[in-house]
């Protein structure tokens, strides 16, 4: 058995065959090409698929189900992308989309919920039974696993951990508000804070590393966005109370240079709570296509 699955980003779309033990089977990555407007990438898309679906009836297993997740506001319910602006969506029914052109049963989710939910199956979460996915890169957003199962609210917009204030007055963040986590702690921010500062362009991954080198600058800036990580988590982990925090995305990558600090400075903060466990996320860039997959066998075999 294998299903169907497609995360698709800003610049580019992961895709995948996935088998019944939530393995990829069959990985493919196409750029998203989101500059020629939604209907071109929902063509795109729907082209991936049946070249999927094409793959796996060749290999003798042919599909059974398909998953695609996209960012932004997802009913997941109804199976529509009510906005991604990333991709330009504005309530497109992916769902029946994809499931109408492959003629096969589909499912629609977001994509850092399914980056959790495969995390917490499959990857750094899993054994626990309350997981929380903090996805930090461009932006940054959560996800609230529990049971093997992400919640996605009473609207499909559960989660939005970047758009807590926890810097009243600082920048305006891209939603119009400021100061919100993802303003001032996103790796585009610390990117955007060093350059302000030095005149010197770089990269959050560069600025961690100069901060691990003890460069001034850097240290300043790395110091004051893990300390606003440390605020969002703390109101985060007294909402959720989980056992673990797993820390992915881009800014992930720096591993210890931002998991330690961070850990110690959410343990700082924490008063009657009980301190989860942190670690960094297990399956990289591929969680949200795994996670898609996952989506997609519980069309199958009902595991939600």
């Amino acid at each position: 058995m294998s299903v169907i699955a497609i995360d698709v980003g800003g610049t580019g779309i992961k895709s995948a065959l996935v088998d019944g033990t939530g393995t990829i089977v069959h990985a493919e990555r196409h750029p998203t090409g989101a500059e020629r407007g939604p209907d071109a990438v929902v063509q795109t898309i729907l082209a991936i698929g049946a070249g999927l679906a094409s793959t796996a009836a060749a290999g003798g297993e042919p599909a059974t189900a398909a998953g695609i997740v996209v960012p932004g506001v997802v009913d997941e319910d109804a199976g529509i992308a009510r906005w991604s602006a990333n991709v330009g969506f504005r309530e497109v029914p992916l769902r029946d989309l994809l499931g109408g052109h492959l003629g096969l049963p589909a499912v629609l989710g977001h994509d850092v919920r399914a980056g959790g939910l495969a995390e917490a199956r499959l990857g750094a979460g899993r054994g626990y039974r309350h997981v929380l996915f903090i996805g930090i890169g461009t932006g940054i957003a959560g996800a609230h696993v529990v049971d093997g199962v992400a919640f996605a609210g009473a609207h499909g917009a559960a989660g939005e951990i970047g758009h807590i204030v926890v810097r009243p007055g600082g920048p305006k963040c891209g939603c119009g508000v400021q100061g919100c986590l993802e303003s001032v702690a996103s790796a585009a921010a610390i990117g955007r804070t060093y350059a302000e500062r030095t005149g010197i362009a770089a990269t959050a991954a560069q600025v961690a590393g100069r901060a691990a080198a003890d460069e001034p600058a850097a240290v300043g800036v790395w110091a004051e966005a893990v300390d606003a990580l440390a605020d969002g988590l703390h109101t985060a982990v007294t909402l959720y109370d989980p056992e673990v925090v797993v820390v992915g995305g881009g800014l992930a990558e720096a591993g210890d240079t931002l998991l330690v600090p961070l850990a110690a400075a959410l343990t700082g903060k924490l008063t009657f709570q009980a301190e989860p466990a942190m670690v960094r996320a297990a399956l990289g860039d591929e969680a949200g296509c795994l996670g898609a997959g996952l989506l997609a066998l519980s069309l199958v075999d009902g595991a939600g």
